[in-house]
């Protein structure tokens, strides 16, 4: 566990990471961004995002970054459980409440 982006960044390409999981709520910057950052620095990580906000627009432009699943918030634990078994067996996942077209 990290305590903001940054650190994040610095430590992705260090630790073996096959799952990092971000809230868009702790991103101080863009989180748009950052996904894409984290991409770069660990490939072969699947990357789960979580929000609050669950339009169309904020799960296509983080898709289009690199992120694998998108679980949107007020989240179970079920939730994130079922998102992580499905990015790791090389699927994509985004939960029921999304409000995609």
């Amino acid at each position: 566990m990290v305590a903001d982006e940054v650190s994040l960044v610095e430590s992705a390409g260090c630790l073996c990471n096959d799952v990092v999981v971000i809230d868009l709520a702790l991103v101080r910057g863009d989180a748009v961004e950052l996904v894409r950052r984290v991409r770069g620095c660990v490939p072969d990580a699947r990357i789960v995002v979580l929000s609050a906000d669950g339009q169309s627009s904020v799960v296509q432009s983080v898709a289009d970054a690199g992120a694998d699943a998108f679980i949107v918030k007020p989240a179970i634990a079920g939730d994130l459980l079922v998102a992580i078994d499905a990015v790791l067996s090389g699927r994509k996942y985004v939960s029921r409440t999304a409000n995609i077209r």
